[in-house]
C-alpha cells in the first residue's frame, strides 16, 4: 500500500460537500438479492456524478469492472467499494454459521472464511456482509441461522475466526475482504422472536451478553460495523449514538466504518422518531452510521440540511474520511483492480480443496444426539453385513435447500444431493432404495412464502400424489432395506431474515412419515435439516439415531455419507438449546437462578412448567448448549485445581483427565464453565468460559488444561448502556468441566483480591 492517510487528507481538502456526500451513499443496482422493496436506479448516471461511493449485490467480474471503469470517470476518479453479501461461502457453501459455529473448531470456522474471502475477492468483492455476531436465546428468530447461537464467548471466539479469515494479516492483498460485524446491536432479542422488532435489554445485559463478540470482532480488526433494525431500549440503532458513537467508538475505542442495513436510514420514519427523510438522514449521520444503505436519504437531503443549519458538515466530513480510509485499507487507492486481476489468473473457485474442506466442514458441524444400540456409524458397505438401506424424506434428492439461507451467490447445481453422496459411498455392495415420502409442507399458501426467492428453482415442491401414497411408497421401501435412514426437517426459507417462527416443531407431514417409518420396526436413523434449534421431542423418541446436519452447503451429500458409513465422526456440540417444547423459549443454559427454584420434579410455588412431565429439566431443553455424542465412549474425572484459594494477579490451572473408553478415535470439546454463587448481584447458574476440541485415540487418555484469570470473572455493573464499569468480587467461585453445560462435574475455589476489589472500565 503506497498511499497513506496524508493522501486521504489531501483529498478531502480538495472535495466538495456533495463528492463528500456521494461517498456515503451506498446503492445496489438490483437483481436477486433484496431484502427490501427498495432498489435504486440511474446507477451508472449517480457513478460518473460522483454520487456513489460503494455497491453491493454484484455477482460477477464483469459487472463489477463496468462499474469500476465508470468511477475512474469522475474527476477525482475516487474507486467504488464493493459488497456483498457472503454469508456462509461466496460459492463453495460451507454449513450455516450456526452449524459452523456447533463444530466448535476455531480454525475451521477461520479457513471457511479464508475460502469464501478468495472467491468473494476473485470477482471483484471488496467487503462482505459477515459476520453476524448476534448472540440469540429464541429460536423463533429465524436469523440464529446466521447467528453463532446463544453464548457469548463461543460467538467472540467465532468473531475473532472469521474476522482473521476473512481479512487476513493485510487487506491491502488482493485475495482479502473487509469483514462487517453485524448486526449492531441487540437484534437477536426481538419481542417474540420477531424480526426487526423491539428489544429492550439491561444495560448489564447488553455488555456481558450482546457486546462480547463485537468487541471481540474489533480487537481482531473488523474493518466495518452494519447498524442494525432493531430498536434498543426505545432508540432504532439507526440512530442511536449512545450505542454507534458514544459507546463503540469513544469507550470501547473503534475506529472503522459503520454502515446501515437495508433501508434503515430511511426505516427511522417507520419508527417513529423522524418526520420526513430529511429528519431521518439527520439522525443517522448524528448517530455515526457513515453510509446509508441503498434510501438515498443521505445524498438527497444532506446539502440542504447543511445549508440549512441543520447538520453539521464535520459530520460529513468525518463519516466521508471513514469511507476513504476503509478503501485506503483495502488497496483501492493504488489499484481498484487488483482483486480483480488477482481472480482472473488464480482461478479459485469450486477448486477440489474448497470442495474438500466443506466436505469435512459438514462431519465437523453434524450434532450426534442419540445413538440407541450404536446403530451409527452404520457397517461398511464392503462389510457384507447391509443389503439394502432405505434412504426416504422430502430433501434426499434436494439440490436447491442444502445450501440453506443467504447464499446468494451459489447455485443449485454445484451441490452434491445426499442420495447421490449415498449412493457413491455405497458403490455396487449396497442396493440404495430411495422416496420421497412426504412433501416438506402440505400447504400451498406456506409453499409460496416459503419460495419467495426462487426464482429458477423451487425450495418446496407439492407432490401431485396423494399423502397416504407417498408415506405407502416409503413404507415399503423401509420393508426391502436393513436399515431406514429418514432425511426431515425445515425448508431453507423456513430460517433466515423474516422467518420468524410461531412454532419450532417439524411440519405434521413429515411426523407422520416418521410415526409410519418406526412402526415397520426397522432401525431407524432421523436426519434433520435445520437452520435452527426445533423441538424434536417426538422425533427423539421415533428414532434411534438422531442427528442435526443443519444446511451443510455443497459438499453435503459427501459430508453427509462420511458420517453415517463412519469415514468420519459427527464432532459437532450444540451452540445452542434445543428446547424440549415452544413454551420454555427464549432459554439459555446461562440463565440466572431465582428464589423459588424447581427440585427435581415440580413442586406447587417454585419457578417452573406445571404441565411438564418430572424427566424434563424445568430451567433448560430436550438437549443442552454443548451437547452431542460422537462414536466412542469418553469418560471425563473428576476436574482438579492447581490451587483452592488464590489471591490478586494469581493464574487458576484447571485440569481434566478425558479418557477415550471404545475402539474407535473419537473427538471431545471438553468445556469449561464458571458459577459466581455468591456476588453483589445475581449471576448466571454457569457461564462458559473455555473450550478445547480434542481428538482421542482409542483406549487413550489426554490431560486438558484451562487457565483462569481474575479478569474471566468479573461482570458488568452498567446503570447506563454507556456505563462500561466492570467488577471484580472475592468470593468462591465454582468451576464446572464437562461434555456439555449440563453434565459437568464442579471444583470450588476462592478467589480474594485485595488490589483490584471494585469497579474498573
Amino acid at each position: 500500500m503506497t498511499k497513506d492517510r496524508d493522501f486521504i487528507d489531501r483529498l478531502i481538502a480538495g472535495m466538495t460537500l456533495g463528492e463528500k456526500i456521494g461517498q456515503l451513499n451506498l446503492v445496489t443496482p438490483g437483481g436477486e438479492t433484496l431484502t427490501g422493496t427498495v432498489v435504486n436506479t440511474d446507477v451508472a448516471d449517480k457513478i460518473r456524478e460522483g454520487r456513489i461511493g460503494g455497491i453491493f449485490g454484484v455477482k460477477s467480474a464483469e459487472a463489477v469492472r463496468v462499474f469500476q471503469d465508470l468511477a475512474q470517470e469522475t474527476r477525482l476518479r475516487i474507486p467504488l467499494m464493493f459488497a456483498e453479501d457472503v454469508i456462509h461461502g461466496q460459492k463453495t457453501v460451507f454449513p450455516l454459521p450456526l452449524a459452523l459455529s456447533a463444530s466448535w473448531d476455531m480454525e475451521l470456522v477461520r479457513a471457511s472464511a479464508r475460502v469464501a474471502a478468495q472467491e468473494a475477492a476473485s470477482i471483484g468483492i471488496d467487503q462482505v456482509y459477515s459476520p453476524m455476531v448476534d448472540v440469540c436465546r429464541d429460536p423463533r428468530w429465524g436469523r440464529i441461522a446466521e447467528s453463532p447461537g446463544e453464548d457469548p464467548y463461543l460467538a467472540a471466539r467465532f468473531a475473532e475466526a472469521m474476522v482473521r479469515g476473512y481479512q487476513g494479516g493485510d487487506l491491502s492483498r488482493p485475495d482479502a475482504v473487509m469483514a462487517c460485524l453485524k448486526h449492531f446491536c441487540g437484534y437477536g432479542g426481538g419481542m417474540g422472536g420477531r424480526d426487526y422488532d423491539a428489544v429492550d435489554l439491561s444495560p448489564m445485559t447488553l455488555h456481558d451478553v450482546v457486546l462480547p463478540p463485537f468487541v471481540a470482532g474489533m480487537r481482531a480488526g473488523a474493518g466495518a460495523v452494519m447498524a442494525s433494525f432493531n430498536t434498543l431500549n426505545g432508540v432504532p440503532m439507526h440512530a442511536n449514538r449512545a450505542v454507534i458513537t458514544d459507546l463503540f467508538r469513544d469507550r470501547l475505542g473503534y475506529d472503522g466504518l459503520v454502515v446501515a442495513d437495508y433501508t434503515g436510514i430511511l426505516e427511522l420514519i417507520a419508527h417513529g422518531v423522524a418526520a420526513d427523510r430529511a429528519d431521518a438522514a439527520r439522525l443517522g449521520l448524528t448517530a455515526g452510521v457513515d453510509m446509508d444503505m441503498v434510501s438515498e436519504a443521505y445524498l438527497d437531503t444532506l446539502a440542504a440540511s447543511v445549508e440549512a443549519g441543520l447538520v453539521d458538515e464535520a459530520l460529513i466530513t468525518a463519516a466521508c474520511r471513514r469511507v476513504l480510509e476503509a478503501k485506503l485499507k483495502l488497496g483501492l487507492f493504488d489499484d481498484p483492480y487488483h482483486r480483480l486481476d488477482w481472480g482472473r489468473a488464480a482461478q479459485p473457485i469450486l477448486t477440489a480443496a474448497n470442495r474438500q474442506l466443506a466436505r469435512q466442514a459438514v462431519a465437523a458441524a453434524t450434532v450426534l444426539l442419540k445413538n440407541d444400540g450404536n446403530l451409527l456409524p452404520l457397517p461398511a458397505p464392503e462389510s457384507g453385513r447391509l443389503g439394502a438401506i432405505a434412504l426416504v424424506g422430502p430433501f434426499v434428492h434436494d439440490r436447491v435447500n442444502m445450501n440453506g439461507t443467504w447464499a446468494v451467490a451459489a447455485s443449485p447445481s454445484t451441490v452434491v444431493p445426499i442420495a447421490d453422496g449415498v449412493s457413491e459411498a455405497l458403490g455396487d455392495a449396497v442396493r440404495l432404495i430411495t422416496a420421497k415420502g412426504t412433501n416438506i409442507v402440505d400447504e400451498p399458501w406456506l409453499a409460496e412464502r416459503l419460495n419467495v426467492h426462487d426464482w429458477k428453482d423451487l425450495s418446496v415442491v407439492i407432490d401431485e400424489r396423494p399423502p397416504a401414497a407417498m408415506i405407502a411408497e416409503a413404507v415399503e421401501a423401509a420393508g426391502s432395506a436393513d436399515v431406514v435412514v429418514a432425511v426431515v426437517g425445515e425448508a431453507r426459507e423456513y430460517s433466515g431474515e423474516s422467518s420468524s417462527r410461531s412454532d419450532l416443531a417439524l411440519p405434521e407431514p413429515q411426523k407422520k412419515l416418521l410415526r409410519a417409518l418406526k412402526a415397520t420396526g426397522k432401525p431407524l436413523v432421523v436426519v434433520v435439516m435445520t437452520g435452527r434449534p426445533l423441538v424434536l421431542a417426538e422425533e427423539a423418541a421415533l428414532a434411534d439415531a438422531l442427528l442435526i446436519a443443519w444446511f451443510g452447503g455443497t459438499e453435503i451429500g459427501h459430508g453427509l455419507a462420511d458420517v453415517l458409513f463412519g469415514k468420519a465422526e459427527p464432532s459437532g456440540r450444540l451452540p445452542a438449546t434445543f428446547p424440549y417444547c415452544l413454551g420454555q423459549v427464549p432459554v439459555t443454559y446461562a440463565h440466572r437462578p431465582t428464589g423459588r427454584p424447581t427440585p427435581g420434579r415440580f413442586q406447587k410455588f417454585t419457578s417452573g412448567y406445571v404441565d411438564l412431565p418430572d424427566e424434563v429439566p424445568q430451567n433448560d431443553g430436550l438437549y443442552p448448549f454443548g451437547f452431542g455424542l460422537g462414536y466412542g465412549r469418553v469418560a471425563y474425572g473428576p476436574p482438579r485445581a492447581d490451587r483452592t484459594a488464590l489471591s490478586g494477579d494469581d493464574r487458576l490451572k484447571v485440569t481434566v483427565t478425558v479418557t477415550n473408553l471404545g475402539d474407535l478415535p473419537t473427538f471431545e470439546t471438553v468445556q469449561l464453565y464458571v458459577g459466581d454463587p455468591l456476588a453483589s448481584v445475581s449471576r448466571p447458574v454457569k457461564e462458559l468460559k473455555g473450550f478445547r476440541k480434542i481428538v482421542l485415540s482409542p483406549r487413550a487418555a489426554e490431560t486438558v488444561t484451562f487457565a483462569l484469570a481474575a479478569a474471566d470473572l468479573d461482570f458488568s455493573v452498567a446503570e447506563t448502556v454507556t456505563d462500561t464499569r466492570r467488577r471484580w468480587e472475592a468470593g468462591a467461585f465454582d468451576i464446572h468441566v464437562g461434555p456439555n453445560s449440563r453434565d459437568t462435574q464442579t471444583v470450588r475455589v476462592v478467589w480474594e483480591m485485595p488490589d483490584t476489589q471494585g469497579d474498573r472500565s
